[in-house]
């Protein structure tokens, strides 16, 4: 098939490889043409040498090119996945968790929400607005799929700057609740149910559920077995105290895990503990420290001709819905997707109609289109619209490289909620960060 497909931030082997895996399983992408970019020449080089040589293995299926110049790669793309990080990911996390903290702040992750969260985002949206520019005047007809983090607040920028951009936000997060839990709970096969998820990024509830058969409501089912069924599965790192309190006090189940939603509440530091979230971040670097090592090894063997017969493609699809989405647009499909990030344009009425938000959609060669909820609870609602307005203005804050606006914006944060707190975080953070920030003035 005459496609090319552009993976930015390829030179990381947390993506590039694992999307390979994912493009050799597809039974309509063969022929296609896939371009590895990344701005660390000698990253990309060791992607590029390892992917190529698995593409051999299984019969050069694909045209596999690689280069540090963006706008070359862009030239004739139809689909651009970006996975980029601007700086040290991990360098820079533990600074984004552990500063805010310092002056104060119930910070738990830092990642996507609180301080921490302004600052991953203020890091992250020049940049990959910059990206996407670069994809509106090069590749105009190009869908952009977004992997990097914070994503709603990327996203949003990317709406707000680039808004003629073909664009969609994917996380994983989704895949716990479904792969399992959900089927064993009520003994049912997924593909003989239909979630419909909303929210917001790492911030979203399971709002429908049903039997596809029959059309039967499995809501209340859930309900009523739900406690019962966690009871002997807590885990503090997915669902634990804080999802349960959520749970039974607003009546929804929210499916992204105690590790997430603690960014958003004000009652996350008191259900979940900062031993937990250290214990988190750690665990998350040792496993990407891991991943590199071990890819760094076939690397190793491949240069002294001792690379293994089958390579490093995996039988297992890596979990990730980028691909499943590429080839539904090409097929024209109408297939279902339990969640993406798309703007709102009338799919949830009482949230802000300028949010990016998650939900379920369906897929076509048109793209993403949204299952329309309308109203959703109040209650959630509320929760929800807070989360939103902070968004609001951190996106503003960025764009306009204001700095009266990050430290309002850092202030109203339910994680904070200090003008003195937020000035002297935006202080610190902005002299360790400098080189990666807007000209905040």
């Amino acid at each position: 098939m005459d496609i090319k497909i552009v993976l930015i931030g390829a030179g990381s082997p947390a993506f590039g490889p694992p999307t390979f895996i994912d493009l050799n399983r597809s039974e309509i992408l063969d022929g296609s043409t896939i371009t590895l970019v990344d701005t660390d020449e000698n990253k990309l080089q060791m992607v590029y040498e390892v992917v190529s040589e698995d593409n051999k293995k299984i019969g050069n299926k694909f045209t596999i090119e690689s280069t540090t110049n963006r706008e070359k790669a862009l030239k004739g793309a139809d689909f651009i996945i970006n996975s980029t990080e601007h700086g040290d990911r991990f360098e820079l996390r533990w600074q984004d968790n552990t500063i805010p903290r310092k002056h104060g702040t119930t910070e738990r992750m830092g990642e996507n929400g609180g301080a921490g969260g302004f600052f991953h985002s203020a890091r992250q949206i020049p940049e990959i607005v910059k990206i996407a520019k670069d994809v509106q005047r090069i590749c105009p007809d190009a869908f952009f799929i977004n992997y990097s983090n914070p994503v709603s607040r990327i996203c949003l920028a990317l709406k707000r700057e680039v808004p003629k951009l073909k664009m969609l936000g994917l996380c994983h997060q989704i895949g716990l609740l479904t792969s399992h839990h959900i089927q064993a709970m009520l003994n049912r096969d997924l593909n003989e149910m239909q979630l419909i998820t909303g929210g917001l990024n790492h911030f979203a509830f399971l709002l429908g559920l049903k039997d596809l058969k029959s059309g039967v409501d499995l809501i209340p089912e859930f309900n009523i077995k739900c406690m019962e069924y966690f009871k002997d599965k807590w885990d503090r790192f997915h669902f634990a105290d804080l999802t349960f309190e959520i749970y039974k006090m607003f009546g929804w189940f929210p499916y992204v895990g105690d590790n997430h939603i603690c960014e958003y509440l004000q009652i996350g530091s008191q259900y979940t503990t900062q031993q937990d979230l250290t214990d988190w971040i750690t665990m998350m670097e040792q496993a990407n420290k891991g991943g590199t090592d071990r890819f760094k090894r076939y690397h190793k063997r491949l240069k002294k001709g001792r690379y293994p017969k089958k390579g490093m493609l995996l039988k297992e699809p890596s979990g990730e819905r980028a691909i499943p989405i590429i080839e539904a647009i090409i097929k024209d499909s109408n297939s279902y997707e339990i969640a993406v990030n798309i703007p709102n344009n009338g799919i949830i009425d009482n949230l802000p109609q300028d949010l990016v938000i998650e939900c379920s959609g369906t897929v076509n060669k048109e793209g993403v289109h949204g299952v329309k909820l309308g109203n959703i609870p109040k209650n959630i609602a509320a929760i929800l619209r807070i989360e939103a307005s902070i968004q609001d203005l951190c996106v503003e804050a960025i764009l306009q490289e204001s700095k009266q606006l990050a430290i309002d914006c850092l202030a109203i944060d339910v994680n904070c909620g200090s003008f003195e707190m937020a000035e002297a975080i935006f202080n610190e953070m902005k002299g360790v960060q400098k080189k990666y920030l807007p000209n905040f003035k």
